[in-house]
């Protein structure tokens, strides 16, 4: 058997190179993204090596350019940069997998707190994009140390030269050939949308030159802001330039709900701006839009596990310098570094809605209506979440303002302990509704499935609380003194003109005595019910079972009404059950809609009814 050998696995350009041009990236738009961040790295590093006294400095400004020659087919990238010597150009650019970046942070490292800051660090690789949409791409660059300029030129099949070149100025230009098959980059509306969409915030000024003759009064502008709302202080912005910022990036007329600034330091070291938008109405899209930065250099939208679920309606933008550039979804589901900015995210925002809530309760009040259904979800899903926004969870009312619940149950404290009364549906239930405010009950306005089942969660934290519709039972504040007798022979009328011999019927004395009659259901079968519509609407089979609610007609003994029923029930068993059966169905109506049936029974008895009393 042979001695045991080591060696490296060699790999050919012409094997790699394919691979590069159809692989390299998912979508071919990033190679200007990489090139033109190579070109903000050289200008970082040599602005360092200024700071540092180790290269001359000059008065021109440091700058991007980006020059389309649509006869000459070429996408030229140039900078005012650092530079490379031959020996460098031949170690960052010749070795495909090795990166200037790394070589410079491990130099400078220790030059002082910012020697990091801004260094992009993609060179190596990222250079090479530029294949995947050329055929030939040249690069002249003159260092900034004074050495001979130096140019090389190298096919898509990895072929290349290096000679001395005329380049005077120092920094490089990297000139693409675009290929045929790839024209549309020749196209100046593309490249001016790629700029924007990857290069808008860089921190270097990137000036693009269309081919276009520029007219006399036109001035020269950068196609970028280098200094990104996000990067200042929260406490340096204004409320309109928030809502600037907002509307430029995420290209939205309307003003957003709010915002959350973020600049998160040690360990996590990020910054950001986070906007609760505004839905006008309930059929709107409500997915969001956070954009992922990374040192102002755009890498994707809508990274969803940077974000909590019950959180994507937010649209914002995060930079996470401690991401790498090219970040892969994989790599964002189980790095822990994510896990932590996604609580860090969760923390902020219920703080400021704490502090909204504490300290700009009329404004919370006023969007409370655009975010409560996204706050109750986050509640009921993040225990965490829960326990630090429990004392700014809102309820309306159907007076139009709006308390917490530990308000609400301490104004209700001598009438209805530990009790909420809600209605999901202030006209059906407006009677419901006007017995309780006649007695001074505040009653809650819940008008989504999701609030039920918030109110279902709240129980479970509220210890001895609970959740109750106005119609699912006649509560105690709303009976009088006065004792109801049972009366067999009534309670049976009832019944039979319900046509429904398992409805329960008892007498209760009403305060108000002008309503004759009310139906209950149980809180506990309704939310079965409803629980099981959702299992239907999910999908779940069995969509025509239908669950028993367990309904009550109470009758108010105090009712002029109902005390003719029984005097009738003596001397005119007809007209009683007449009576009886219209008291009925206008309970009934009160409580849900009629199905077709019983419109049909209910018009012709009132026809009936105008009948006999136009006699």
């Amino acid at each position: 058997m042979p001695e045991k050998q080591t060696g490296g696995i060699s790999v050919n350009t012409e094997n790699i190179f394919p691979v590069i041009k159809k692989w390299l990236y998912s979508e071919k738009d990033i190679f200007l993204r990489e090139i033109v961040s190579n070109a903000t790295d050289a200008i970082t590093k040599l602005r360092r090596l200024q700071s540092l006294g180790e290269a001359e400095s000059t008065d021109a400004p440091f700058r991007i350019d980006v020059i389309l020659n649509k006869e000459a087919k070429t996408l030229t990238v140039e900078d005012n940069g650092i530079g490379m010597t031959e020996e460098e150009l031949k170690r960052y650019i010749c070795s495909i997998a090795l990166s200037g970046a790394v070589d410079f942070i491990q130099k400078y490292e220790g030059s002082g707190d910012d020697a990091k800051s801004g260094i992009i660090g993609h060179f190596g690789l990222g250079f090479y994009s530029s294949f995947m949409v050329s055929d030939t791409v040249e690069i002249h660059t003159r260092s900034h140390t004074g050495a001979p300029a130096v140019h090389w030129v190298c096919s898509a099949e990895g072929e290349y030269e290096l000679e001395e070149s005329d380049r005077e100025a120092v920094g490089t230009e990297v000139i693409m050939h675009i290929s045929e098959d790839e024209a549309d980059y020749l196209n100046a509306a593309k490249i001016r949308e790629m700029l924007q969409k990857y290069c808008a915030f860089m921190p270097v000024e990137i000036y693009f030159d269309d081919g276009e003759e520029k007219k006399e009064d036109e001035a020269e502008a950068p196609v970028n802001d280098t200094a990104p709302l996000w990067q200042k202080p929260a406490s340096e912005c204004t409320d309109e330039e928030y809502k600037s910022f907002y509307q430029k990036v995420f290209s939205d007329f309307r003003e957003p709900l709010f915002q959350i600034h973020i600049n998160a330091d040690y360990p996590l070291n990020f910054k950001g701006i986070l906007y609760f938008p505004r839905i006008t109405n309930q059929y709107e899209s409500i997915e969001g839009q956070v954009k992922l930065y990374y040192n102002q250099v755009f890498v994707a939208d809508n990274i969803k596990e940077v974000i909590p679920e019950y959180l994507l309606m937010l649209k914002g933008v995060l930079d996470c310098p401690e991401l790498p550039l090219n970040v892969s979804r994989s790599y964002l589901q189980t790095n822990s570094y994510v896990s932590r900015v996604s609580a860090h995210i969760v923390k902020k925002v219920a703080d400021k809605l704490v502090s909204m809530c504490k300290n700009e309760r009329e404004q919370y009040e006023k969007v409370w209506g655009d975010i409560k259904t996204f706050v109750e979800f986050a509640a009921m899903r993040d225990q965490k979440f829960y326990d630090r926004t429990k004392d700014c969870l809102l309820l309306p009312l159907t007076d139009g303002t709006h308390v917490t619940v530990g308000e609400y149950l301490e104004k209700a404290k001598e009438k209805h302990e530990n009790t909420v009364y809600y209605t999901t549906d202030t006209s059906l239930q407006a009677q419901y509704v006007a017995m309780y405010e006649a007695e001074g009950i505040a009653v809650v306005k819940f008008d989504s499935l999701l609030d039920t089942q918030f109110a279902g969660a709240m129980e479970s934290h509220l210890d001895g609380v609970k959740f109750l519709r106005v119609d699912a039972d006649l509560a105690g504040a709303l009976k009088s003194e006065a004792a109801a007798e049972a009366d067999t022979a009534l309670h049976d009328l009832f019944k039979r003109v319900s046509s429904n011999e398992k409805l329960e019927v008892r007498s209760e004395s009403f305060k108000d005595s002008e309503v004759p009659a009310i139906l209950t259901v149980s809180e506990e079968s309704r939310r079965m019910e409803d629980m099981m519509r959702m299992y239907r609407l999910s999908g779940g089979e069995d969509k025509n079972f239908s669950f028993p609610l367990d309904t009550k007609l109470i009758l108010n003994a105090t009712s002029p009404l109902i005390g003719r029923i029984k005097e009738l029930l003596v001397d005119d068993a007809a007209r009683a059950e007449a009576l009886a059966g219209y008291i009925y169905r206008l309970a009934l109506l009160s409580h849900r809609s009629f199905s077709a049936e019983e419109m049909q029974a209910f018009l012709k008895e009132s026809y009936r009814i105008l009948s006999d009393l136009s006699k």
